[in-house]
């Protein structure tokens, strides 16, 4: 009996690995079942249609549970599942990044914390809080601004930073714009928080900006 569409996925995977398929024959293996009229191929070639499609899964960062619903086949359940599935590709990325993280190159942190924050639509602070050698204590978001515009409280920043017994902290946020580029408003932003940072004697080290796919470092431009 001749396969359906639906059973190609699985059978290329058995045969030839995943390595070789189509992000569309990867997310029908996910989706698994379809509905009259659509195969699971088909359902994730409609998905696949929502996001960038330079960005094939990745592009489903930016695409909703509403929007993934509005796919004939896709219910609640298989929405969660496929934002699950973007989920640990972010984790994976950071995983892999971390074993040659060093806070002291800012295209090692760049590269860390960049898939957790490329896609972001608006923009987002992340405050990192290093030890006496320069280790991850923590990190967090501590501000959710709307689409081009974060909100940073100095006082905030270094409450968590003392409360953590930080040596020295590092800022990044993002540009949903994709470009990395400082506004003005960063770099007075910036030169702000390191005036406070050395009354209290815990150093801000940088400041990155995430991009799509590129960063600015304040240190590496001389603006910190």
């Amino acid at each position: 009996m001749k396969n359906s569409d639906s059973d190609l996925p699985y059978e290329k995977f058995i045969k030839i690995g995943p390595e070789n398929l189509t992000d569309a024959e990867l997310l029908a293996i996910i989706v698994r079942t379809g509905v009259s009229g659509e195969t699971p191929l088909s359902i994730s070639k409609n998905i696949l249609s929502l996001a960038n499609e330079k960005d094939g899964l990745l592009g489903l960062h930016h695409v909703t549970i509403d929007e993934l619903m509005s796919i004939k086949g896709i219910g609640e359940v298989k929405a969660i599942k496929i934002k699950c599935l973007v989920e640990f590709s972010n984790r994976f990325a950071k995983r892999y990044t971390r074993e040659s993280l060093s806070f002291q190159q800012p295209e090692s942190v760049a590269a860390y914390y960049m898939e957790q924050m490329r896609h972001l639509e608006k923009e987002q602070v992340v405050l990192v809080l290093l030890d006496g050698k320069n280790r991850l204590l923590e990190d967090c978001v501590i501000s959710i601004g709307t689409i081009n515009c974060s909100l940073m409280s100095p006082r905030e920043i270094f409450k968590k930073a003392i409360k953590c017994n930080a040596v020295s902290i590092l800022l990044l946020h993002n540009h949903p714009s994709g470009d990395p580029t400082p506004s003005k408003q960063d770099i007075l932003m910036t030169k702000r928080m390191k005036e406070a940072s050395a009354l209290i004697e815990i150093p801000l080290l940088d400041h990155i900006i995430i991009g799509d796919q590129k960063y600015t470092s304040f240190k590496d431009k001389g603006l910190i």
